[in-house]
């Protein structure tokens, strides 16, 4: 397009109303070779109100409908959420003229240096530009910024002996759903998925976690009361359940919320049932046999097959991602160290690993890296960036150590 710009002067602030800008004109140049003139808009100037971005057809429909937000603290990077992804937001200069022309039909004249109007009867349009953009802001799909999630749910978690109805007059660790929304950077549905993650629930209007010393003696007189009352650990009557638990003190809201973490509701004949995942029960107990620290792995066995309920079997594949195992001289020893536990991003996560553990096999390794997303990068790219891989044959196992 050839551009005839005229620099107008100094002038009064301006309020346009978007027409007659001639942006039309501009569209409409299809013909090879066709040009339109251009000069400065009576409210030419830096307009910082006016911010160009660069986005995909994908994200066009949620920009256009307005579900959109931007979300970060002042000391944060910014990022655009639409309801279910999250976008790094990146400022790119240009080496070319952007120039942004209003909506509207074209003009027949522009300004001059001395504030006169141009020749109305020149044969071509022309077009007014309002502001000289130097760059545009571009969108990259970013993961969701979870690990702020963890930090803030950990402040306060629940216990049985709280009063759920004092009305939580004290708040401070506390935080509802907008708090979450004004401090996290990550969609709403990447939100709610972390926090299901972190196993939380809300309560009273807070979003919080339930103390693990809680969930036991919950999970505890929960399997106590199946022996008692001859409940199947795979058909638990939720009515049933929910009644004998309140009457023992527990409120409905936490022990539907442990029997939603431990196990799968299933309907039967108009009624409601409770299925508790083996695997899930199981991994608790382990946990809080670890509580009491490193110990020798036959000393492990013995003590959490013990401590699991009567019908469920104990089996250390349950434990990927929750302990590791060390071998010190003749003898296995075994340590808690969950996945759960790490940061959530790639470098802070490997960084962390690497402390614990200067040489990963891959088998120990695989756990503790494959939940992790980074949109645009496989799990190969994320190796590659930070691990060194050697392998002294082709049979043997691959080590892994810091890049």
């Amino acid at each position: 397009m050839d551009a005839e710009m005229e620099v107008a002067g100094t002038q009064p602030e301006i309020d346009w109303d978007g027409g007659g800008g001639g942006a039309d004109a501009v569209l409409g140049l299809a013909p090879a070779g066709a040009s339109v003139s251009l000069c400065y808009h009576q409210a030419f100037g830096p307009h910082s109100d006016i911010v160009l971005l660069e986005a995909g057809d994908d994200l066009l429909p949620d920009l256009l409908q307005g579900r959109v937000t931007v979300r970060g603290r002042p000391d944060e990077e910014a990022v655009l959420c639409t309801p279910s992804a999250t976008y790094s937001m990146k400022f790119v200069g240009t080496s070319n003229s952007v120039f942004l022309i209003p909506p509207g039909e074209p003009s027949a004249s522009c300004l001059r240096p001395d504030h006169t109007k141009g020749d109305a009867n020149a044969a071509d349009a022309v077009a007014a530009a309002i502001k000289l953009a130097p760059g545009s802001i571009e969108l990259v799909r970013t993961a969701p910024r979870l690990d702020k999630l963890r930090s803030l749910l950990r402040e306060r978690p629940y216990v049985l002996d709280e009063d759920l109805g004092d009305g939580f007059q004290h708040k401070k660790g506390l935080y509802t759903w907008q708090d979450l929304c004004n401090c996290i950077q990550a969609s709403d549905g990447e939100l709610l998925d972390g926090l299901n993650t972190l196993s939380a629930v809300e309560i009273d209007g807070f979003w919080r976690t339930v103390d693990a010393n809680s969930v036991n003696t919950i999970l505890d007189v929960i399997l106590h009361n199946s022996v008692l009352h001859d409940w199947p650990l795979n058909a638990m009557p939720e009515t049933d359940v929910l009644s004998v638990m309140e009457s023992d003190g527990f409120v409905h809201k936490i022990v539907s919320h442990c029997l939603n973490r431990f196990g799968k509701k299933v309907e039967q004949e108009a009624r409601s049932f409770w299925s508790l995942d083996e695997k899930l029960v199981c991994l608790q107990f382990a946990r809080k046999v670890l509580g009491a620290g490193k110990m020798k792995l036959a000393n492990f066995m013995d003590k959490w097959e013990r401590s699991i309920p009567s019908g469920m079997h104990a089996d250390l594949q349950m434990l990927e991602g929750e302990v590791l195992f060390e071998k010190l001289g003749a003898e296995t020893w075994v340590h808690a160290f969950s996945v759960a536990d790490l940061p959530l991003t790639p470098a802070d996560r490997f960084a962390a690993l690497f402390r614990e553990r200067v040489k990963w096999e891959w088998k120990d390794l695989q756990p503790y890296i494959r939940d992790l997303r980074v949109p645009g990068v496989s799990s190969e790219g994320l190796l590659i960036k930070y691990t060194r891989r050697t392998q002294p044959s082709s049979e043997a196992e691959p080590i892994f150590t810091a890049r």
